[in-house]
């Protein structure tokens, strides 16, 4: 590392395309002189399927510490999602959850929000917004394929374009957003930046999705879920109904091994019937599908500890799944890649220092931390998992969460507290609180809930939609 401080970047380049790319592009750009975003794929036109991005055949949805940071990178994205047909669910008022531990309690009163609606949306709202600046340029069908400079400094990307000679691009920084196919612990072992720990752990879960034509409006309809329970003596199994633009709902269900969903269409809603209560199924059978079943494998979690690295490189930070990708059930990889991106921006504006990448990185792990623990934490409990066993600071953690949902089913109290942290708002560490701990203790305070809680007009809104259907049946 160098003894004196290096200047201010004037040139990014920033590596991946997707969410995580463009946010960190969108974090630098006011700070360096010109941004360059390689992309290996080929230009996006409107808010259509993406190429490189299977993912989003799948349910998406920003947590709300996700849709602030994302707001605070690029004002006004939010409002441009919801113009463009997001939806924005009030938790837990329109949300109907069935726990572990039992429904949770639609309040009245909402303390939280989530922003739902599709990958290929959120994808073309957030590109557009960063694209509009001059001062960023993306740079399409070119593969990075290597780093420049060495264990101390990396000083740009080697990178490929379709059809042309490799060629260097130098930078003052580099930003690998490249997502669960990073190449950056091999290209750092290549510069002679070795030790990496990683950790990997796999519940075996598969995801299987496709898209309805809602049989209702879906303004204001809530999200619906059944979560799996590592208790039950079978394979877990979940899933969940998001409205999402267009009034369609994207519905996805997933299985762990001994019981996973397939592409066949006609298993899909017969799938959804094993889940542990059968109002996914009982909904979609009033709806229109409008695609075929996508189905996806990558459901591992994964991370790479580069801010524990006892040497890091200066000119160089990784971001977004690049560091660590979750199980998409958790849908935070968006809004810990946005944090992460909050974080860096907090950074760069500080003036030249010589240990910038580092701190960059360790501020970075700190919402992955929170998203790792709570992933994490519900996987490693799965009797499919493999990679880790949970040890006793995890079960721990466990059974004062599993206590904590079982009184969120009928405390406003309980079911905020553990809101501020699924919402990515408060770290897991907040729920050991005395205060918490108590309400945790005292229990539930209204009875048990024994289904799902549609309001009278969803009621009245699903029996149009059951009367319109009994003629074609």
């Amino acid at each position: 590392m160098t003894d004196h401080p290096r200047r201010r970047p004037t040139h990014a380049v920033v590596i991946g395309g997707s969410v995580a790319g463009m946010l960190a592009a969108a974090a630098v750009k006011d700070h360096v002189g010109s941004v360059e975003i390689v992309e290996a794929h080929g230009p996006a036109s409107g808010p259509g399927a993406r190429a490189g991005v299977p993912q989003a055949a799948h349910i998406h949805l920003l947590h709300q510490g996700g849709a602030e940071a994302i707001d605070s990178l690029l004002p006004g994205a939010v409002d441009a999602l919801l113009a463009a047909g997001a939806n924005r669910i009030p938790m837990t008022t329109n949300m109907v959850i069935y726990s572990p531990e039992g429904w949770y309690r639609r309040w009245r009163r909402s303390t939280h929000f989530l922003i739902s609606a599709s990958r290929d949306l959120i994808d073309f709202v957030v590109r557009e917004q960063v694209l509009k600046d001059p001062r960023v340029r993306l740079r399409t069908n070119t593969r990075a394929i290597g780093f420049l400079g060495d264990r101390r400094t990396v000083t740009g990307v080697r990178v490929h374009a379709a059809g042309s000679a490799e060629t260097e691009l130098r930078a003052d920084l580099v930003i690998d957003a490249s997502g669960r196919a990073t190449r950056t612990p091999r290209w750092l072992a290549q510069l002679g930046v070795s030790g990496l720990p990683t950790a990997h752990v796999d519940s075996g879960f598969v995801y299987a999705s496709r898209f309805y034509r809602a049989p209702v409006p879906t303004r204001d309809w809530p999200m619906v879920g059944v979560q799996a329970d590592s208790r039950l003596p079978r394979p877990g199994n979940s899933g969940g109904i998001l409205p999402v633009e267009g009034e369609r709902w994207h519905v996805s269900l997933m299985g762990a091994p001994g019981g996973q969903p397939t592409r066949d269409p006609d298993a899909f809603e017969p799938f959804a019937r094993t889940l542990r209560h059968p109002v996914l199924a009982d909904l979609i059978a009033l709806a229109e599908p409008l695609t075929d079943v996508s189905v996806s494998h990558s459901t591992a979690n994964r991370r790479h500890y580069y801010e524990r690295l006892a040497r890091w490189p200066e000119g160089l930070v990784a971001l977004g799944d690049s560091v660590a990708a979750f199980n998409p059930v958790y849908a935070q990889g968006m809004s810990v890649a946005a944090q992460g991106a909050v974080a860096l921006r907090a950074l760069i504006p500080a003036g030249p220092t010589p240990d910038l990448a580092r701190r960059a990185q360790r501020a970075i792990a700190r919402p992955v931390d929170t998203a790792w623990t709570l992933a994490v934490g519900q996987d490693i409990h799965f009797s499919t998992t493999t990679g880790e066993d949970p040890n006793l600071a995890e079960r721990a953690l466990r059974h004062c969460v599993s206590r904590l949902s079982h009184t969120a089913t009928g405390s406003f109290r309980a079911a905020t507290a553990l809101t501020d942290v699924l919402a990515l708002q408060a770290t897991p560490g907040s729920l050991a609180r005395p205060s918490v701990l108590l309400t945790a203790l005292t229990g539930p305070l209204r009875p048990r809930l024994d289904g799902p809680q549609f309001t009278r007009a969803e009621r009245e809104l699903l029996e149009g939609a059951r009367g319109a259907a009994r003629p074609s049946r």
